[in-house]
């Protein structure tokens, strides 16, 4: 969007069209001239614009998930990012003098229309203020007409009431640039009356009418086309009451046809719909979410299955972070060493060379991980939450897997999983990936290795699912929800049958140092099992 924007600015100007212009240093000055004394007009020249700017909002509904309305978060945070944008005091003038822009009559090009009422008033109030003044001076000073009181009190009168005029509008702009419109909304959010007002809506609906009306205005002014653009972030984390009072003000903001918001909704179907179900905005819908979102969203865009590169991307942008923390840690060895040759308590022996050798191991595993050529990105997920949750989960792995060196585990980078192989960082990259991307089938082969007890035939983990599956999916209804959790059933297969054949000496070697894996999901696995065989191991009743 940005990158349009500057494209249209280009052509605008290469065809010879005026320069844009903001209501910052001297634009402020005439843009406070044209809101005291004239009234903008929508032209055809101006239609044809088509430069535009966006104003971008960020409103993270998680944000304010704690409030009793969350559209009025929604309300207060546009009124805020608008006002700073343009400055306060444009918008206060805005408040008192200013007024909407209207359209031209015929093919008028004249985009400013002085305003004869608001120049008249106000000559008018400056030779009532003079009259008065004129005739109080001349009642206090003139010699042989001081003594005449009439004089005195009328023109105090006449000075004073045109004074006060002046001053009431001045003292509106004042108090329109010291309390925001954001500033307004949250004390009547506030109120202990909040929930008797009945006009407290349109009280709302009228401070986003100004903000319309001072946006068709600023179109005017800066000579180029203005959208705000609002994206809707973090909504699939809030309550569904709070879900449906976003998308009523989502509504009132766009009731308008004029209106100059866009808005960029960003969410998870799948967990919109049901929270919409659950509030009362579903009814004669049918009680269907979907019917609702089809008819909210105008312009639908499920984004499509993530590429290599593009998983390959934000894996890199999730390795960074911990590229930095890396860092951090080796600077924290750095000043550890050196404050140990000046008194300092001295290290445990053989720290640095554990820690170096985490560092390697860590380096080697997200190396693998972000390898365009190996099979293991084809396994990461598509979710940016899910890659950094596996970012971070690798070092804590690898660290605890060398913290527990005695059971065998090498020191250096190894070949991958195998029967009878030593683990290495590739190999700790994939148990993490596995344990993130099917966490329900491997709790139930874990769980099926584990009633199985040591066996003295090393069996790779995929044969001891497949032997158990179908008692799996003889239990999915209890598991349903957790079943719903994996990702594809045949890249689980392909996965531990032909890429990683975890052994079963693997994998429980690796269950001890698993740390995002739920083990409560194992728990109900075994309580299930247990509970299957034993009413098959009751006796038949006469």
């Amino acid at each position: 969007m940005r990158e349009e924007m500057a494209q249209r600015e280009a052509a605008e100007l290469r065809r010879g069209h005026l320069k844009p212009r903001s209501p910052h240093g001297w634009g402020l000055l005439v843009a406070l001239w044209l809101l005291a004394f004239y009234q903008p007009v929508v032209t055809e020249g101006h239609l044809r614009r088509k430069n535009l700017e966006f104003i971008f909002i960020r409103f993270s509904a998680w944000e304010f998930a704690g409030c009793d309305k969350l559209w009025a978060g929604l309300v207060t945070t546009l009124c805020h990012h608008v006002r700073r944008h343009f400055g306060a005091l444009p918008l206060s003038v805005f408040h008192v003098l200013g007024s909407r822009p209207r359209f031209a009559s015929g093919f008028s090009q004249r985009e400013w229309v002085l305003k004869k009422g608001a120049c008249l008033r106000l000559w008018g109030l400056l030779l009532v203020l003079a009259a008065g003044l004129a005739i109080l001076l001349v009642a206090l000073l003139v010699p042989g007409i001081k003594e005449h009181h009439a004089l005195k009190v009328v023109g105090s009168a006449v000075a004073s009431l045109s004074g006060s005029s002046l001053v009431l509008g001045a003292l509106s702009i004042l108090k329109n640039f010291v309390v925001s419109e954001k500033k307004k909304i949250e004390r009547l959010t506030n109120s202990d009356r909040f929930a008797g007002q009945l006009g407290f809506m349109s009280k709302i609906r009228g401070e986003v009418e100004v903000l319309v009306d001072y946006l068709a205005f600023m179109e005017v002014f800066e000579r180029r086309r203005l959208r705000v653009v609002l994206e809707i972030t973090s909504l699939d984390l809030c309550y569904p009451e709070k879900v449906a009072g976003v998308f009523n003000a989502m509504a009132t903001l766009l009731s308008d046809a004029n209106a100059p918001f866009i808005f960029l909704l960003a969410v998870d179907p799948s967990v919109i719909v049901p929270c919409l179900e659950q509030t009362g905005c579903m009814k004669g819908l049918a009680d269907n979410g979907y019917l609702y979102l089809n008819r909210a969203v105008t312009l639908p865009f499920s984004i499509p299955e993530m590429g290599a590169r593009s998983r390959l991307r934000s894996v890199q942008a999730a390795i960074r972070t911990r590229e930095d923390l890396l860092y951090s840690v080796i600077a924290g060895n750095v000043a550890k060493t050196r404050g140990s040759g000046t008194g300092a308590v001295p290290a445990a022996p053989g720290w640095r060379e554990a820690d170096s050798a985490a560092a390697a191991w860590i380096q080697e595993a997200f190396r693998c991980l972000h390898d365009g050529s190996d099979v293991l990105c084809r396994y990461l997920p598509e979710n940016g939450a899910n890659v950094r949750r596996i970012v971070n989960t690798i070092p804590i792995t690898v660290r605890l897997l060398l913290h527990r060196g005695a059971t065998g585990i090498g020191t250096g980078p190894g070949p991958g999983p195998g029967p009878g192989a030593v683990l290495s960082p590739r190999a700790a990259a994939a148990w993490v990936v596995l344990a993130d991307r099917w966490p329900c089938r491997l709790s139930w082969a874990l769980q099926c290795l584990e009633d199985a007890g040591q066996s003295a035939v090393p069996r790779p983990l995929w044969s001891v699912f497949r032997e158990h599956a179908g008692e799996l999916g003889a239990l999915r209804q209890p598991l349903g929800k957790v079943l719903s959790l994996d990702g594809d059933p045949e890249l689980f297969r392909a996965f531990l049958e032909r890429d990683f054949p975890f052994g079963a000496g693997e994998a429980r070697q690796l269950l001890g140092v698993t740390v995002n894996l739920d083990h409560s999901i194992r728990q109900q696995m075994g309580l299930l099992r247990a509970l299957a065989r034993l009413g098959k191991a009751e006796p038949p009743v006469s």
